[in-house]
This record gives structure tokens, C-alpha cells and sequence, in this order.
């Protein structure tokens, strides 16, 4: 099973690589890198030294603080530039 959580999370980060034109396909992007990470957490409980029930759920937790505050961004984002392309995004600009 392993194999394959590190081809989807290659596949993933390949994807987050080429094809982050918008804004919210690289949020999806990332949102599917935490998945894979969370499913391999959640399948692999015994090899942890820590509590391995609550590994996935900090983890999940934090994938959904991750999307929430993405999504909020790209909010922001599409009303001061109209727009979730991330080609005219000035990211240098103040």
C-alpha cells in the first residue's frame, strides 16, 4: 500500500509543479499532498512513537486550517485583483 501513497503524492506535487496557473487548482493540489500524507498516517498507526490515534487527526486538523485560510486568501485575492490567476500577481509588490 505504500507504493502507491507515494506515487499519489507524487503525482500530486508533479501536479502543484506545472500546473499551478490559478490559485485554487494549487490549493487542491496541496489539499490532495495532506490527504495522502493523512491516509498514510492513518494506515501506518503502530510504527509511531507517540499516541498513533492522534497523529491523523492533528494532521486532518491541520489540512482543514490549511484549506480554510487558502480559500480566505483566494477570496482576498480574486476581489483586490478580480481575478485567481497567479500570473498577474505582482508578488513583490507591497
Amino acid at each position: 500500500m505504500t507504493p502507491i501513497l507515494v506515487s499519489a503524492f507524487f503525482i500530486v506535487f508533479m501536479g502543484l509543479a506545472f500546473h499551478r496557473m490559478h490559485l485554487l487548482s494549487a490549493l487542491l493540489c496541496l489539499e490532495g499532498m495532506m490527504l495522502t500524507i493523512f491516509i498514510g498516517l492513518a494506515l501506518w498507526p503502530s510504527h509511531l512513537t507517540t499516541i498513533p490515534i492522534m497523529m491523523p487527526l492533528i494532521m486532518l486538523t491541520m489540512s482543514a486550517c490549511e484549506a480554510g485560510l487558502g480559500l480566505s486568501l483566494m477570496i482576498a485575492t480574486a476581489r483586490s485583483h478580480s481575478s485567481d490567476n497567479l500570473n498577474t500577481l505582482n508578488l513583490l509588490q507591497c
